[in-house]
């Protein structure tokens, strides 16, 4: 499922799949330019960490282009600073705008031409080094889960928050592709519905078993015996292993400690802030109110009340079984075992020049 996300070489523009409409709806939103990418990361007409950072590497070319003229350096550096700081708790927005960045650095003989022809190409191969990364997570994962398990997911973590495949669904899409026949159970995931919409459509799609619950029936589910594992993404990963994903993440992590199930997070080594030494130092979105008191066009909430609508928290390390990455399945203590992991991604990368 690669076709959300595609950029038209014959529009030069981004062309995102509308997530906001999903599922009984697929519409396309275009990025022409800085102002309508910020507005679609925003807005989440596209979201998840993965897929945040392969639309802020095609902004970066957007940007370029935009800035064309006299002093468009100047207009550049103004442009990348509005996109990188367009959502906090995401690191791969940063991360991908920083790469761009520093690549252009190694770069200096590049004109203005130059520059905007070598950022698309780099682009595209961000966006298809992504689907690359996502397959492996899926190989590794599919390690931790045992056939006829039945996982829960919070959120989505799938194809729609990254290239391609994604990182908690990789993970079940991979022990599935091993021959392991795996049920999921999809937390609603309040207030934007991203597994009641998101994660239950694409496994649909797939022919995956996937039933919805409610976010508050965890405790009763788990209690029952009717969950093996908890697999979940993250949007920005601390360098102990700390990991922020969408608000109610660290309650189902909590609970899974208490009834004995594994939770595990799912996501590449770009996810990984080793800048951010725990979560405490994490920014936590905070969004706007009216996706709490609005479901659609209908108000649930009476006028002049106020909400809390915090987009993400953060799940400590204790709590975590394993970190699922393109390098391997990731153990505590997780300071140790992230800084190894650089190593052997670093190692494997010059293998490979």
């Amino acid at each position: 499922m690669d076709w959300h996300i595609r950029f038209s070489d014959e529009k030069d523009c981004l062309v995102l799949l509308d997530q906001r409409v999903l599922p009984t709806r697929e519409e396309w939103f275009e990025c022409t330019d800085t102002t309508s990418t910020i507005y679609a990361l925003q807005t989440m007409v596209v979201r998840g960490a993965p897929a945040i950072g392969v639309t802020a590497a095609y902004g970066c070319y957007l940007a370029a282009r935009e800035a064309a003229g006299e002093g468009w350096e100047a207009r550049l550096e103004t442009l990348l600073a509005d996109l990188a700081a367009a959502r906090p708790t995401a690191v791969n927005l940063r991360w991908a705008v920083n790469r761009m960045q520093e690549a252009r650095a190694a770069r200096p003989e590049l004109d203005y031409d130059g520059l905007c022809a070598f950022w698309l190409s780099l682009a595209k191969e961000i966006h298809e080094e992504d689907k690359r990364l996502c397959r492996q997570i899926g190989v590794h994962g599919a390690t931790v889960l045992e056939d006829g398990d039945t996982v829960m997911t919070h959120c989505n973590a799938g194809a729609l928050a990254t290239a391609d495949y994604g990182t908690a669904l990789g993970v079940i899409r991979g022990a599935v592709d091993a021959g392991k026949k795996i049920d999921v159970i999809a937390n609603e995931t309040r207030p934007f519905l991203q597994g009641a919409r998101l994660t239950a459509y694409e496994l649909q799609v797939d022919g995956i078993p996937v039933r919805v619950a409610c976010d508050n029936a965890c405790s009763l589910l788990m209690k029952k015996g009717m969950v093996d594992r908890v697999v979940v993404g993250a949007d920005r990963i601390a360098a102990n292993g700390d990991a922020a994903n969408k608000i109610g993440t660290s309650g189902v992590a909590l609970l899974a400690k208490h009834y004995g199930v594994p939770f595990y997070v799912a996501a590449p080594l770009s996810t990984i802030d080793r800048d951010t030494a725990d979560g405490d130092a994490i920014p936590i979105e905070n969004r706007p109110a009216r996706e709490v008191t609005h479901v659609g066009e209908t108000q649930i909430t009476p006028d002049g009340v106020e909400v809390f609508n915090f987009a993400f928290d953060v799940t400590p390390a204790e709590l975590i079984a394993g970190i699922v990455t393109e390098v391997g399945v990731l153990r505590p203590p997780y300071t140790n075992a992230i800084a190894q992991a650089f190593e052997k991604k670093a190692q494997e990368e010059n293998a490979e020049k």
